[in-house]
């Protein structure tokens, strides 16, 4: 009896752990960057934009490292604080960059694209991505697909995945299998976030791309926000209901 209480008890504790994010200190900290590591294969890497309507604003990205090579989610805003974590993450990680993904045209996703194109880093992004990105003047990512990509990370893969608009109309999310963490950039609120800028957003299909993506990723363990706490899908949950009508 003794042993199959405890054997529940180890059950319960280990379902707990693996159903919220890693907590841990910071693994690098600096007064314009972040980097937190979340599960043995992924980091979260946080950097800061000042903007007119909400102040300072922290931006996540995403890293993703297998076998020392690595693939990342949304650059920082300016080519210095881009350098400083491409430096990071080639040193510390001793990990060589294989691609940048931006998961939407905005500034906080592809404003330091110059930084990983000078150290020839390949860069992805959604056709409409580079389209809109073009409008706005701005560095332009140089490989574009449509709908779904999947590239390799060492012995591993990440998809990226159009699954509809919100946030943007061109908005991607990154998916890493092997440990269920979803990166959801923008179109995804942590909890309690207001509806943020909705100067690009499509409020009245954001609902529905929710339920999209919890259809098909039901495994997700670990979801990032485009900005504050990763948490798990009820992040998308929150999401789904901030933008019901």
């Amino acid at each position: 009896m003794k042993s199959t209480f405890l054997l529940l008890l180890t059950f319960i504790v280990w379902s707990c752990k693996t159903s919220t994010p890693v907590e841990s200190k910071p693994s690098y900290t600096s007064e314009t960057l972040v980097l937190q590591q979340l599960t043995p294969h992924v980091y979260q890497h946080i950097s800061y934009l000042q903007t007119q309507s909400f102040g300072k604003v922290a931006c996540n990205g995403m890293v993703v490292i297998d076998n020392n090579e690595a693939i990342l989610f949304d650059t920082p805003a300016d080519d210095a604080t881009s350098l400083e974590l491409i430096t990071w993450v080639e040193k510390e990680l001793k990990c060589t960059i294989k691609a940048i993904i931006p998961t939407h045209f905005h500034i906080d996703c592809l404003g330091g694209l110059d930084a990983f194109h000078t150290k020839n880093i390949s860069s992805y992004a959604n056709t409409l991505t580079i389209k809109l990105a073009a409008e706005q003047n701005y560095m332009l990512p140089k490989n574009e697909f449509n709908a779904t990509l999947e590239l390799e990370v060492g012995s591993k893969k990440v998809l990226l995945d159009f699954v509809g608009e919100g946030h943007t109309k061109d908005n991607i999310i990154g998916y890493f299998p092997q440990e269920n963490v979803l990166f959801g950039g923008c179109l995804v609120k942590e909890l309690g976030a207001g509806k943020g800028n909705l100067e690009d957003a499509n409020v009245a299909v954001w609902p529905e791309t929710m339920r999209t993506i919890k259809k098909k990723y039901p495994e997700a363990k670990i979801v990032i926000p485009g900005h504050g706490e990763p948490g798990d899908k009820a992040l998308l949950d929150y999401t789904e209901k901030l933008f019901q009508p």
